[in-house]
């Protein structure tokens, strides 16, 4: 299943780290959205002052599989209704001006963030993720948060699931995995150093490589034999809040947590009551025992 929206926002993130000539035509398409939907490849490079094959090495650049589809996601974006865009707060910004602000741009984030996973590559991830003998999940600062979620998601179905705050213990148990485990990398940029090397590590044990980053090749992505890819959110003044991005990475694993629950669905069922018991269980208050 092909998307159907979303060519704007990949030419929007991936617009800075495009070659001269591919950004020329990149930002010819997000200037002059209809038009280049009336266009063909060689007619587009003309516009653009560059040529057809460039048109064609834009849509490799953006892992699109070819100019149809650029032209479909454009299509399906100009069908959307106007958004308002990401916003920063301002200085003594109002309470309820900043409760409208956050929350347009968390619904943005996530929306954005749908129409970049590619459902193919998804596919994939959720069938290595349901059959993994054991998931390691990998993150650094904001990022390792979203590992703790993924696992404390997993475990609840009854699935090995690993992650750590300390990159050392985590080099450790990816030294031992093997063919049969999943290790999924976690870094809003993909240029994190250490989530990349994990990854390398586990490659060399033949173990299935996830990443989970911003639209785009990084270091992180290399390392990875399947891509998942979140907004590359505008967060200017408190970008090291990570916050829009964070819900963006949640926001990726929920949909990867519930894919696999819906194909086992009876046992995650069980999984679910079993741990909720559990739990449960821990905040009853206990008879005291009679000692003589």
């Amino acid at each position: 299943m092909m998307a159907t929206s979303g060519g704007i926002v990949i030419l929007t993130e991936m617009l800075s780290s495009l070659p001269p000539s591919e950004r020329k035509i990149a930002s010819y398409i997000i200037n002059n959205p209809e038009e280049a939907l009336t266009l063909t490849a060689v007619e587009l490079g003309n516009r653009s002052s560059t040529s057809g094959a460039a048109v064609i090495r834009l849509c490799k650049s953006l892992n699109l599989k070819g100019f149809q589809d650029l032209k479909l996601r454009i299509a399906g974006d100009l069908h959307k209704t106007e958004e308002v865009g990401l916003r920063d707060i301002e200085p003594n910004e109002p309470l309820l001006s900043v409760i409208k602000k956050m929350t347009n741009n968390s619904v943005q984030t996530i929306r954005e963030t749908a129409e970049l996973l590619n459902v193919e590559q998804l596919q994939k991830v959720v069938e290595k993720v349901k059959n993994a003998k054991s998931l390691h999940f990998i993150g650094v600062g904001a990022s390792s948060i979203i590992a703790q979620d993924a696992q404390q998601k997993f475990l609840r179905i009854n699935k090995n699931a690993y992650a750590f705050t300390d990159l050392h213990m985590a080099a450790t148990q990816v030294a031992n995995t093997t063919k049969k485990d999943v290790v999924l990398g976690i870094s809003f940029s993909g240029e994190t150093v250490e989530v990349a090397k994990i990854l390398q590590l586990a490659k060399k044990n033949n173990a299935t490589t996830i990443s989970l980053t911003k639209y785009g090749k990084s270091l992180v992505t290399e390392e990875a034999d399947l891509k998942l890819y979140t907004s590359a959110t505008r967060e200017p003044t408190f970008r090291s809040g990570a916050t829009s991005s964070r819900i963006a990475q949640l926001h990726v694993i929920d949909i990867l947590f519930m894919s696999v629950a819906s194909l086992q669905y009876d046992d995650t069922v069980e999984h679910l009551n079993a741990t909720r018991e559990a739990v449960e269980f821990l905040s009853k208050k206990g008879k005291r025992s009679n000692r003589n």
